[in-house]
């Protein structure tokens, strides 16, 4: 039998198991901790750091982080919310994310991070990046203007498709989604059925001919903000 851990979120007191991560004991136990680099199934990445939350006063990735016995963990704080708000915020100016004309809208995690969070437009300058986009392949399509290099793709490619068609090149500033070919994603295993396809959070992805399929009303996030699900599952009493 394995011994209990016990932390604090934001007050409430949850059990943990030994090597769990707090995002993990945290969506067990019905509190959402918002995230973009993190996808159930997949190695934790801690890349994009919208699961930050404070632990002890010190921030931390709750998706990578272990629970530990005794822990105070803020994540639904104005404090933490404000951090996060800056990270979307970055992401959206770095990028070219221009929601209304977006085939992902409604179904997008960035978007609907942004709704959740209240942000309607960046206080960041936007920076019009000029990248590529590679439309060579019969039916996916990489917009790297739209890519917020959480490597979700890259990791599903290895770790689910059993394959290597995403990975990231150049560092800093320039480093930017590429394929495993010499330019071009034709030219790569890559195939529409693969994991790493759906497993995109945003429009930087995507598989050609069902853009708008689903009409507003019936996407992802036209109802409830993204995470409802899990805080829906908290204990009651």
């Amino acid at each position: 039998m394995s011994q209990k851990i016990e932390l604090t979120i934001d007050g409430r007191e949850i059990s943990a198991v030994p090597g769990q991560t707090i995002l993990s004991a945290a969506e067990e136990a019905g509190v959402y901790i918002p995230r973009l680099c993190h996808l159930k199934g997949l190695t934790p990445h801690g890349s994009c750091r919208i699961c930050t939350v404070l632990v002890n006063g010190r921030p931390q990735s709750a998706c990578t982080q272990p629970v530990a016995p005794g822990m105070l963990v803020e994540n639904d704080t104005p404090k933490v919310n404000g951090l996060r708000r800056n990270l979307l915020d970055m992401l959206f100016v770095e990028g070219n994310h221009f929601c209304m004309f977006c085939e992902k809208s409604g179904n997008c995690e960035l978007q609907a991070l942004a709704y959740r969070f209240g942000i309607t437009a960046p206080k960041y300058p936007y920076m019009f990046p000029q990248r590529t986009l590679d439309a060579s392949h019969p039916d996916i399509l990489i917009e790297r203007n739209r890519c917020i290099l959480c490597g979700r793709c890259v990791r599903a490619s290895q770790e689910l498709d059993g394959k290597h068609a995403f990975d990231f090149i150049g560092r800093g500033a320039h480093k930017r989604l590429h394929v495993n070919a010499e330019a071009r994603l034709a030219d790569t295993d890559a195939a529409v059925e693969d994991r790493a396809v759906a497993a995109c959070p945003v429009g930087s992805l995507l598989r050609k001919r069902v853009g708008y399929a689903l009409p507003v009303g019936r996407r992802a996030y036209d109802h409830q903000p993204i995470g409802s699900e899990i805080s829906a599952a908290a204990p009651q009493g």
